[in-house]
């Protein structure tokens, strides 16, 4: 897709002092499809493959995960809001992510997909039930879209803190002691994926599932090629929703980045993290808050090598907001924290990921020599 040139009088400019500074160019994707086969409604779950069973409930509880349903072969977890469950860990001889499962709003919509794709409309084989069209993205990744299965009721959950501020006293004669305990998860917020087939991925999940941009980043000098990441929403019109309910990036391999886990608050972060600390677990990056979506999060590491982060406090957009873009860069990922590593950036050379890098350089995708620089120097910068 060709661009024009970036000209400052072009820049439309509604994002100043909301969510990105810049908005799109003439010319730009616009980050949402003039007419979806379907408007999905939200992430449901996601779905990995595991050998060991037990090791994985251990690290779910203690992640701060409930168990919804076991099985000899299947594990699904939850979190203590009413609805879906969040993840479903299959027994397998490898660990691998297997894909995401998205809700359908409407009944009518698996028949509208299947309609246009060719696909057949399916027992969801979910707890509770429920019906499913699955999908193949343009990365390879199987999508489910699922509806009708019965809902999960909601479980007691961790409170909120009550704060006091520098202008108003709420809490007075108590003290703030909270337990040292898992960080109790109240449901699923985001998945991110990388791909070498970035735009055609992009486009797909705007075109088939109805998805729009919340924000676009770019690489330095290489705007006019189009954006290397998208963060992604559902389009709930004038219902505000999560800033990204899934999000994609270009690289060199093809899989599962990380998952995100919604929490009540900064402390049920931290005390939840020294949780995880005191049993062994490996924290990838964190404490801090990000710019694009404003969470409060802290990613850590399960004994598969899986990355999931407990998040709080993120934006949630309407379908009024336009795509805000900004240039890539590994200090522009927090407005504050630590400084972000080398494994949360999966920057750690290895002969794997040589292996990676060079069979995407000669393959057909949209990684070439100027991507993949651009992409090291974002990393660094």
């Amino acid at each position: 897709m060709s661009h024009t040139p970036v000209d400052r009088a072009d820049l439309r400019t509604p994002h100043r002092d909301l969510h990105s500074e810049l908005g799109g160019l003439r010319g730009e994707h616009p980050g949402r499809a003039r007419n979806p086969v379907v408007k999905v409604a939200d992430l449901a779950w996601l779905e990995f493959e595991k050998p060991d069973l037990d090791r994985a409930e251990v690290f779910a509880r203690d992640f701060g995960f409930a168990v919804a349903a076991r099985t000899e072969r299947e594990l699904w977890l939850r979190g203590t809001f009413a609805g879906d469950p969040c993840m479903v860990i299959r027994q397998g001889p490898a660990s691998r992510f297997l894909g995401p499962a998205f809700r359908a709003a409407e009944r009518a919509d698996l028949d509208r997909l299947a309609r246009a794709t060719g696909s057949d409309v399916r027992d969801a084989d979910a707890p509770g039930g429920g019906q499913a069209v699955t999908l193949l993205d343009p990365s390879g990744f199987p999508v489910r879209v699922v509806h009708g299965a019965e809902q999960l009721p909601a479980l007691p959950g961790q409170q909120p803190l009550i704060l006091n501020t520098g202008t108003g006293g709420r809490r007075t004669n108590a003290t703030q002691r909270p337990p040292r305990e898992p960080s109790r998860i109240q449901r699923l917020g985001h998945v991110v994926l990388e791909t070498r087939v970035f735009m055609r991925a992009l486009d797909w999940y705007l075109d088939t599932l109805g998805m729009i941009v919340s924000d676009f980043l770019f690489l330095d000098g290489q705007r006019g090629r189009g954006p290397t990441m998208a963060f992604i929403r559902c389009d709930q019109g004038s219902r505000p929703v999560d800033h990204h309910t899934l999000a994609l990036h270009l690289g060199p391999g093809t899989g599962y980045v990380h998952s995100a886990y919604q929490v009540t608050d900064l402390d049920a972060i931290a005390a939840g993290g020294e949780y995880l600390a005191e049993r062994g677990y490996r924290r990838s990056w964190g404490i801090g808050r990000h710019i694009q979506g404003s969470q409060l999060f802290d990613y850590w590491r399960d004994p598969d090598r899986f990355m999931l982060e407990h998040f709080a406090d993120g934006d949630l957009f309407s379908r009024d907001l336009e795509p805000g873009w900004a240039p890539m860069s590994a200090s522009g990922l927090a407005q504050w924290g630590p400084p972000v590593t080398r494994d949360f950036l999966g920057a750690s050379p290895s002969p794997a990921k040589l292996r990676e890098v060079l069979t995407a350089l000669r393959g057909d995708n949209e990684l070439d020599p100027a991507r993949l620089l651009g992409l090291m120097k974002a990393m660094s910068s």
